[in-house]
């Protein structure tokens, strides 16, 4: 049996244990299109053979650029490693600037991407960079074609050329350069080895309880994200099969259609899909209506391991045969576990998920720690809601005397790429400063309480932790984003990006005729944002509070930059683009 010390030997694991008819299936045109272990291997073998014929040496790195997860990313991952070159994976979504940057920073000779929007994009800045070639998986007019490569590799003469290489591949070694999204200046080049990520995901295997060589995934959070590529490294371990999402508005549509026990998400999907479910309940009348509300608000008191008594479990039973029992058939009607990363996730999802019989299962991790440092895990009392789980197996964690959480492990970065510097700054010795402050459990389960550099302290010298108040107000359904601020000020603000969806229902509802961005200034409504923010302060100390807020005027995205690819604020650019409404705050 094939020993697993590089990322690319899990494929040639799978083949040796489970042997998949249906390892990967992209959906083309419509159609679900699988290909086998077998196949999957045999395609990554061309495209090794063709990039030796391209001349790529050990250490050269080649970017690959992808808008939905699919097959090619997959063997273009493993023909890419088995070379000793390094897979550069970038966030479609970034600007131009920022693929220049990183392609040149990290000195990519080639690159691989999906789709007309991310060539256009590149070809912008493409003579800018060191970039040989580009090729296409999508079939493009004038331009290369990723099949190029595998034609080239057709001719197996080379294979022994390929086995060399791939026995020269050390555990050791760097095999990826993945760059931060950073919520502040430029990206970061982190550099992780086969056995950073390897170990990363042998040591959480142990939390996943899959049925090994029969379960079925849904695969829709970035690829180019460590926490996606670790799980799709695992599925392979797992001989799960993996089915890849044609994109997030599809992602229920894919799910009915595949019938998955196992998906990832971050806290903004679980919490657009609970707020769809909750619209559709709303729709309801009569006795229908009165069923679905008492069932969600069951659900939000719902506690692990019948904590909660008899009589509540016997009415869970009601609740999930009558309610949530469709909420399940709406994903598939198999889900029995679904992950989530990146972010907090709020504790009302936790409890209204884990209720309906699909629990998400909270974890915690970064870019530098390949990425998982704990996670829940249902089994063996391993799950606590508003926690993130127990630390997983090999890695430690300790609690600096200012709260801020240090990870030392297999798991733990290479460094950043070029920047010793910035490397010293979060090491001490094997320890890497996470940036985050948390508390440990007597029992072990780590909880995150806020974010290190986020803390401000106001004009008074009272400490807050905007991330805590943002979860607490995100739990309205009229508030899509949040961001606290009062850094030196007198007293904590909030900027709001409204749900546009639930404000329009809800003004349809009350007769308010006035459209967006009127409906933002009427009367009504902001005192109905009042009466939420003044629901969420109750859970805080006076100088937390929230004593103004201001409502802006456009949707907060990624493309126009207040968010990063996983959704977290960009707080600097924030501030910036809404200067003079803070102005308009503190000094009107």
């Amino acid at each position: 049996m094939t020993t697993i010390s590089r990322l690319f030997d899990f494929p040639y694991y799978q083949l040796e244990k489970y042997n998949l008819n249906k390892s990967l299936s992209t959906k083309y045109n419509g159609t679900w299109v699988s290909v086998s272990t077998q196949e999957y291997i045999d395609q990554a073998n061309a495209i090794s053979r063709g990039l030796l014929r391209l001349g790529v040496q050990p250490n050269d790195k080649i970017a690959v650029i992808s808008t939905n997860n699919r097959t090619e990313w997959n063997v273009m991952d493993v023909g890419i490693l088995q070379l000793g070159a390094q897979n550069v994976p970038i966030y479609p979504t970034i600007s131009e600037e920022d693929y220049e940057y990183i392609l040149n920073h990290s000195e990519a000779i080639y690159c691989f991407v999906s789709d007309s929007t991310v060539v256009e994009k590149l070809n912008k800045i493409k003579a800018n960079t060191k970039l040989k070639n580009v090729y296409t998986f999508d079939d493009i007019a004038n331009e290369n074609s990723w099949k190029d490569i595998l034609k080239l590799g057709a001719d197996n003469s080379n294979q022994n050329e390929v086995e060399s290489r791939k026995e020269q591949v050390k555990p050791s070694d760097l095999a990826t350069l993945i760059y931060t999204s950073g919520t502040t200046g430029t990206p970061k080049g982190v550099m992780l080895s086969h056995n950073n990520i390897v170990s990363n995901v042998l040591n959480s295997e142990k939390r996943v309880p899959f049925e090994y060589g029969k379960s079925k995934a849904l695969s829709f959070l970035p690829i180019c994200h460590v926490f996606e590529r670790m799980l799709l490294y695992l599925y392979q371990f797992c001989g799960v099969e993996v089915y890849f999402a044609e994109s997030i508005e599809k992602m229920v549509d894919n799910a009915k259609e595949i019938k998955p026990q196992v998906m990832t998400g971050v806290p903004r999907l679980y919490e657009k899909v609970y707020d769809k479910i909750v619209a559709k309940g709303s729709e309801l009348t009569g006795i229908k209506k009165s069923l679905f509300f008492w069932a969600v608000n069951l659900g939000l008191k719902y506690e692990p391991y019948g904590v909660n008594g008899w009589w509540y479990e016997k009415q869970l039973n009601v609740a999930r045969t009558l309610i949530f029992k469709k909420w399940k058939e709406a994903l598939g009607g198999e889900l029995e576990l679904m992950v989530s990363g990146s972010a907090a996730l709020q504790p009302r999802l936790t409890r209204v998920f884990a209720a309906a019989g699909m629990p998400i299962m909270e974890g915690y991790g970064l870019t530098e720690t390949s990425p998982v440092i704990s996670v829940n895990d249902q089994r063996n009392h391993g799950f606590r809601i508003g926690t993130v789980g127990k630390i997983i197996d090999n890695v430690e964690v300790k609690i600096a005397e200012d709260g801020e959480i240090l990870v030392k492990g297999p798991n733990v970065m290479m460094g950043y790429y070029k920047d010793p510097q910035k490397t010293s700054e979060v090491m001490t010795g094997e320890y890497f400063h996470t940036g985050d402050i948390g508390e440990i459990s007597t029992d072990g389960f780590l909880k995150i309480t806020d974010r290190k550099k986020e803390i401000f302290k106001t004009s008074g010298g009272k400490y807050v932790a905007p991330a805590l108040i943002e979860n607490q107000l995100k739990q309205s359904r009229f508030i899509e984003q949040v961001m606290v601020i009062g850094e030196g000020e007198k007293m904590p603000a909030a900027l709001i990006q409204p749900n546009y969806d639930f404000v329009e229902e809800w003004a349809k509802r009350h007769n308010i005729k006035d459209a967006i961005p009127q409906l933002f200034k009427n009367e009504a409504f902001l005192n109905r944002i009042q009466s939420e923010i003044d629901h969420a302060n109750t859970h805080f100390g006076k100088w937390e509070q929230v004593k103004v807020f201001k409502i802006t005027p456009d949707i907060w995205s990624i493309e126009a930059g207040h968010l990063t690819p996983t959704l977290k604020l960009k707080r600097k650019i924030i501030k910036d683009i809404y200067k003079d409404l803070i102005e308009n705050i503190y000094r009107p």
